[in-house]
């Protein structure tokens, strides 16, 4: 009966203890005799203790203690009914207290309770996204013990490592990728660390590839372990060498053509003063005289060979992603220098037509022209701006560096007073004549200004000129005088 009465809202647990107190008061009244009623009021007590605070109890017990001493058929003597009624209440009070505080326990067990299973219901839901993060990722994703052994592994580790699916745990990390072998973490006492790592890699066949590592140490109770992210980045080294090396030979080709170029008008020169000296008969019958008329033949063949660019890289570009990686090339630098950036790009800015590779040099040697020189400057600012002007965009670099002492010598190859060979702008303009681009250089109050203009591409990918003409690859058409050109420094 007690469960019952027990159950239900603490309004009706109240009422429930009210009438139990009446009846209790009434029957006490009622029946005659020494028969006491008083310890009936402990069922109300648990009623109220479930429900009212402690101060509310003592007030509850209080009026039980009262109606049991009003009732009762004991004459109430000071010296015997002040230690009862004490008595009577502490054991009213106590009763109320206890189901109070078993009450209160049991609802912070279940509370406590409650939030363990949100807590391991969150955990699970955490641990499958996780786990489904991990299998679905395209990145290599493992954990390695003290002794390198593999604990857990995704799929894309074992397509990595060309092993079975599931038979990659338990085998050493070792055979796969031995630079792991020597992270000091491992093994010892001292500080966990994350970092990346680039390394060579091997497969279960055999076979070499390059590896990205990021990974991480940590310390559980069952030792320390290793967590690393691998990817495999041996086609991104090959693209990088193969752009490298187009670069290089489209350099060279236009290199070479320039001394070429010199050469032939040497060439015909020492020819013309051959030809003379074969008319006045003087030296006929020299051998010698004849080998070097061959000479001079063999090295004109040698300078007249087609050195122009044998494929046209040009494609559509997005400028606005190219400026946005150039930004990210060369804003650390320019930050370390001191330089001050502005980048001033008008929106939709349709695509251009040019060789990505080939413009982005273009723009990183101009971006480290105005950086060195600028180096000596107190003021330094480097502005690009980008703009489209009638059929053309324009793409400005504007800097605080000094003016050009001769700026129609710049775009002349081996100057004097230049840093290095002084290739620099003779071949970015190179570069982009070789695209119907060009490049050209604009004075400013204070400083430099280099313009780089582009030619908008279609829509189906297509420029809108035809290809460049050949002749003007290198950046000139016609011999040019072979003294020595001056130029400002850091400007070649």
């Amino acid at each position: 009966m007690l469960p019952w009465l027990m159950r239900g809202s603490p309004r009706a647990l109240l009422i429930r203890a009210a009438v139990i107190v009446a009846l209790i008061a009434f029957a006490d009244w009622r029946i005659e005799g020494n028969i006491p009623l008083g310890f009936l009021y402990l069922f109300p007590m648990f009623l109220v203790g479930g429900v009212l605070r402690r101060w509310q109890i003592a007030i509850v017990a209080a009026v039980c203690t009262s109606l049991t001493e009003a009732f009762d058929s004991f004459e109430w003597f000071p010296g015997s009914g002040v230690p009862r009624d004490i008595l009577i209440f502490a054991a009213f009070f106590c009763a109320g207290l206890f189901v109070y505080e078993s009450s209160r326990s049991r609802q912070m067990a279940l509370d406590h309770l409650r939030r363990i299973e949100d807590e391991s219901k969150a955990r699970r839901e955490a641990e499958e996204q996780l786990e489904v993060l991990v299998e679905s990722s395209p990145a290599a994703i493992f954990t390695t013990d003290s002794e390198s052994k593999v604990l857990l592994a995704n799929g894309a580790a074992h397509r990595l490592f060309a092993v079975p699916p599931g038979t990659l745990p338990g085998r050493s990390i070792r055979q796969y990728l031995p630079a792991l072998n020597h992270v000091p973490a491992l093994g010892s006492n001292r500080q966990s660390f994350r970092t990346a790592m680039q390394c060579k890699g091997r497969r279960e066949d055999g076979e070499v590839f390059l590896a990205d590592i990021w990974f991480s140490t940590y310390r559980t109770s069952m030792g320390p372990r290793l967590a690393a992210m691998v990817v495999d980045g041996s086609e991104d080294l090959r693209s990088r060498e193969e752009l490298s090396l187009h670069q290089l030979l489209a350099g060279s080709r236009i290199l070479v053509g320039a001394v070429s170029h010199e050469v032939r008008n040497v060439c015909g020169a020492i020819a013309m003063v051959h030809q003379n000296l074969a008319r006045s008969g003087a030296l006929a019958q020299n051998k010698d005289f004849e080998a070097l008329g061959t000479l001079i033949l063999a090295l004109e063949k040698i300078a007249a060979m087609d050195l122009r660019q044998t494929a046209n890289q040009a494609a559509s570009v997005d400028l606005n992603s190219l400026l946005e990686e150039l930004r990210i090339v060369v804003e650390s630098s320019l930050q370390e220098s001191g330089i001050e950036a502005r980048w001033e790009v008008e929106p939709e800015i349709p695509a251009v037509w040019a060789d990505r590779q080939s413009l982005m040099q273009v723009f990183l040697n101009l971006v480290k022209n105005s950086e060195r020189a600028m180096l000596k400057q107190t003021r330094r600012e480097l502005t690009v701006a980008v703009k489209t002007e009638k059929d053309r965009i324009l793409v400005q670099f504007r800097d605080t560096g000094g003016g050009v002492e001769n700026p129609e010598r710049l775009f002349r190859p081996f100057q004097q007073g230049a840093q290095a060979t002084g290739l620099g702008l003779y071949l970015s303009r190179a570069f982009m004549r070789t695209f119907r681009g060009d490049l050209r250089y604009e004075p400013e109050p204070h400083g430099s200004s280099f313009v780089v203009e582009l030619s908008p591409a279609l829509p189906g990918g297509k420029e809108i000129y035809g290809p460049a003409d050949p002749d003007s690859i290198g950046g000139r058409s016609r011999p040019v005088p072979r003294e020595p050109q001056p130029v400002a420094p850091s400007r070649a």
